[in-house]
């Protein structure tokens, strides 16, 4: 499977909720050890194959996601504890 390098966090609008989701990522990052991955947050509208290694949205745009790559779907969106655990699996850890 290929490395994950680039993650992108995504709502519909781009704005609080992605951004959230971007800090929660890079501390369950920094708390799992994994170094060298760039984090950002943005609109639904970024979200194409090839943009990022690993999409994070809301649990009700995963399907979006999905069409474009590799992609988690929070069920709460500022859940530390879910998003470690995502991330975990999704690095194979």
């Amino acid at each position: 499977m290929a490395a994950i390098k680039k993650i992108l966090c995504f709502c519909g609008s781009g704005l609080g909720t992605s951004f959230l989701m971007e800090m929660n990522a890079k501390k369950a990052l920094k708390n799992l050890g994994i170094t060298d991955v760039e984090v950002e947050h943005t609109t639904i509208d970024d979200i194409v194959p090839g943009a990022a290694d690993l999409f994070i949205c809301g649990a009700d745009l995963l399907p979006n996601a999905e069409k474009a790559g590799k992609a988690i779907g929070m069920n709460n969106m500022v859940s530390m504890d879910e998003m470690t655990e995502k991330l975990k699996e999704a690095f194979g850890l």
